[in-house]
């Protein structure tokens, strides 16, 4: 109970310093990922900064998205429209729209299902014949406060090479194909790769990235939502090039199958292992989901990266980003590790 009350009375302090916040300091913050890991980054972002945009990966091959993937030959909507969704305002027109665009039917037909924005945004793509300007019209439509964008032109296939996939012969590697399985892997997941090899990137994402202030990366699932926008060389290049600052945001628990038994350090190792040249500025982290600050630290260093623990979670216990919290810990980093406001 005190815990909670310790969490409670933080929550209630990161919203009084938010409100209070000075408007016109806002950084150019570009967030990478996909599903409920950008998304809580997104619902955060969206409360310090109102220059900002989402890079979304286009692997996703499960569920409405999948099968829109395979029956059109589109990009893959679902993390497109989740991040849309979580850039609607608090308002009773955000709150309309991201029910909306959420909604799913429910029938014993084609339709089951099927997310009212994926169908959406599938329609704008056929006819504008434009992903980024039919992302633009949804975002607009939505009253969104940001952009999407996808992170590659073309859908990828996810391949992950895993350790004992098979639990009969633990010691053996094989491949394992297609972003829902390699989500929900049993076995350790070693590396992953996307096919193509070498995928083009939204030039338009490409461009936020090189000019932002802040690049925001994670949380969300390390093999399938976060690595593989280190996985497209052009938007690789991007950042290890740009003079953005970057923060790496962890996760508050390991994934099944996924990332089971993964330490904090640990999701750093690899992603260090994915992409060697990109460096990192910070690492934040729930003070609460790092038993070991001292081998964090050590890991972070490598990325040439200072750790941040801020308590980030929800106050209830649930393993979730909590906005109000997640937002305040990444405006005190902008400030504390970035210039100091006005922006630009």
């Amino acid at each position: 109970m005190a815990g909670r009350n310790l969490r409670q009375r933080r929550l209630s302090r990161a919203t009084a310093a938010l409100s209070g916040r000075k408007r016109g300091a806002q950084p150019k913050v570009v967030a990478l990922g996909g599903g409920m890991g950008l998304s809580a980054s997104l619902t955060a972002l969206r409360r310090i900064t109102g220059d900002l945009t989402a890079v979304v990966t286009v692997a996703d091959d499960g569920g409405s998205s999948g099968r829109l993937r395979e029956e059109l030959g589109v990009l893959p909507p679902g993390d497109l429209r989740k991040a849309l969704a979580a850039l609607c305002g608090d308002d009773e027109w955000g709150r309309t729209w991201s029910q909306v665009i959420q909604h799913r039917f429910e029938s014993k037909g084609d339709l089951h299902e099927h997310a009212v924005g994926n169908l959406l945004i599938v329609a704008l793509w056929e006819q504008l014949g434009d992903h980024v300007q039919a992302l633009d019209l949804v975002g607009k439509l939505l009253g969104a406060h940001g952009r999407v964008l996808p992170m590659s032109a073309v859908p990828l296939e996810l391949q992950a090479l895993v350790r004992g996939h098979d639990p009969g012969l633990p010691e053996d590697v094989s491949t394992v194909r297609g972003q829902a399985t390699v989500a929900l892997t049993p076995g350790e997941v070693q590396s992953v790769h996307v096919v193509p090899a070498d995928p083009p990137a939204v030039p338009e994402a490409v461009a936020a990235v090189l000019d932002a202030d802040w690049v925001v990366l994670g949380p969300g699932s390390w093999f399938s939502s976060v690595i593989p926008h280190l996985l497209v060389p052009q938007l690789l290049d991007a950042l290890v090039t740009t003079k953005a600052r970057k923060v790496l945001s962890l996760n508050l628990a390991p994934q099944p199958g996924e990332t089971d038994g993964f330490s904090p350090q640990r999701h750093l190792e690899v992603l260090g292992r994915h992409a060697p040249k990109l460096a990192m500025d910070v690492v934040l982290a729930d003070e609460a989901a790092v038993p070991d600050r001292e081998s964090l630290a050590d890991a972070a260093q490598r990325l040439g990266a200072a750790v941040e623990l801020a308590p980030v979670a929800s106050p209830d216990g649930v393993p979730i980003h909590d906005p109000e919290l997640l937002a305040a810990a990444y405006d005190r980093i902008f400030r504390m590790h970035g210039r100091i406001g006005p922006w630009r």
